[in-house]
C-alpha cells in the first residue's frame, strides 16, 4: 500500500436563500453562477455530498472512500472504532447575507431514534462581520416548553431569544438542542458532527420566488430543544501567537486556534486521530518530510493519522484552526 500524504480536497457550494457572494468576494473561491452562495463544504463525508481529494495519487477518491480503504491509519484507530467508515466532522464556511431560520439540532440518541444518523454539535469561528452584525445563541430568559410554544405561536419568538453581537474573531459552541440563528454580514468557520439534520423552527415569515414558504418542523423541535439558560454563549480564549489555544474540546471534536507570526514545528505522534488544519486568516505553508502544501484563507488541509510530524511556516502571518477527536 502506497503511502498516505496530507489531502487537500475540492470545495461543495451550496445555493441558499439567504447567501451571498462573500464565499467568492473574500475567500476567491469560484462558486460558479451560484447567485446566493451560502455554503461551502470543505470537508464532506455526508452521503451524497462527499468531497474528492485534489492531490496526489488519490485524487479524484471521494473522502468515506479514503476511509473504508485505509482505516485507522487515515482517521485514528479509535475513532475508526467509534464511527466506521463515515468521515465523523464536517467543516464548512457559511456566508449569512440574511438571517438563517432559527434551528435546532438533534443530539445522537434523538437522531439515533429517528433513523437519521447522528446528531449535530458545531462551533462557530467568526472569519469577518459586517458592521452591527449578529447571531442568536441560546435563550435570554428562563423558558419550558409551555412559554416557548406560547411565543412561537403568537410569531414573538425573537422576544426570548438571546441576540449578540459578533466581530471577527468571536467562537460559538452549540451543543445539540441550543436554539440558534445566524444573523446577515457574517462569514463563518464551521465545525460540526457529521450530519444534515436541521429542524428548522421560525423562517421570519419569508417565502421564495414562487411564493411559497419553507418547511418548518415544530414537533420534531420540541424533542430536541435543550431550554437550559446559560450566563454567556460567548466563548472565551486567550490567543496567544504561535502556541495552540483551545477553543472547544467535546466528545465530538477538539478545535484549537493558532496565530502563527514564526515557523512552528508540530508533533502529533501521541494523538490517535486525523488532524484538520483550517486556514481562517492569511496564508501558510505545510512543510511534511520532503513535500510543501500551500494554504490559504477558506482551504482545510487533513492529515491522516499516521502523520507524526509537520512544520507550519506563515506567509507572513496565518489564522488556523486545527481540529481532531480525542
Amino acid at each position: 500500500m502506497q503511502t498516505l500524504y496530507p489531502f487537500k480536497f475540492s470545495p461543495i457550494f451550496k445555493e441558499k436563500i439567504w447567501g451571498g457572494q462573500k464565499i467568492r468576494q473574500q475567500l476567491k473561491m469560484d462558486i460558479g453562477l451560484l447567485p446566493n452562495c451560502g455554503e461551502a463544504w470543505l470537508l464532506s463525508g455526508v452521503e451524497g455530498n462527499p468531497t474528492l481529494v485534489t492531490n496526489g495519487y488519490l485524487t479524484s477518491n471521494e473522502l468515506n472512500e479514503l476511509v473504508e480503504v485505509f482505516m485507522g491509519d487515515l482517521v485514528g484507530d479509535k475513532v475508526y472504532e467509534r464511527f466506521g467508515d463515515q468521515f465523523p466532522i464536517l467543516v464548512k464556511v457559511i456566508d449569512s447575507n440574511d438571517w438563517l431560520s432559527i434551528q435546532v439540532h438533534p443530539d445522537d440518541e434523538l437522531a439515533k431514534k429517528r433513523g437519521s444518523g447522528y446528531g449535530k454539535t458545531e462551533m462557530w469561528y467568526v472569519m469577518q462581520a459586517d458592521e452591527n452584525a449578529e447571531l442568536i445563541c441560546g435563550f435570554n430568559q428562563e423558558v419550558d416548553e409551555l412559554v416557548y410554544m406560547s411565543y412561537l405561536e403568537n410569531k414573538k419568538l425573537r422576544e426570548i431569544m438571546n441576540f449578540e453581537q459578533v466581530e471577527k474573531g468571536n467562537v460559538f459552541f452549540i451543543p445539540a438542542g441550543r436554539v440558534h440563528a445566524l444573523g446577515p454580514g457574517t462569514l463563518i468557520a464551521e465545525i460540526q458532527q457529521t450530519s444534515d439534520t436541521t429542524y428548522r423552527i421560525y423562517d421570519w415569515d419569508r417565502v421564495d420566488d414562487q411564493g411559497n414558504s419553507r418547511e418548518l418542523h415544530t414537533e420534531e423541535a420540541l424533542e430536541a430543544i435543550d431550554y437550559t439558560l446559560h450566563s454567556h454563549y460567548k466563548t472565551p480564549y486567550r490567543l496567544v501567537e504561535n502556541s495552540a489555544e483551545t477553543l472547544v474540546q467535546s466528545p465530538f471534536f477538539t478545535t484549537n486556534i493558532l496565530k502563527l507570526t514564526a515557523a512552528l514545528h508540530k508533533d502529533y505522534s501521541a494523538l490517535d486521530s486525523f488532524v484538520i488544519l483550517f486556514c481562517t486568516e492569511g496564508s501558510c505553508r505545510v512543510d511534511w518530510e520532503d513535500q510543501s502544501y500551500e494554504l490559504t484563507a477558506g482551504e482545510v488541509l487533513l492529515l491522516p493519522n499516521v502523520i507524526e510530524e509537520v512544520n507550519l511556516i506563515p506567509d507572513p502571518e496565518s489564522v488556523l484552526l486545527e481540529v481532531y477527536i480525542e
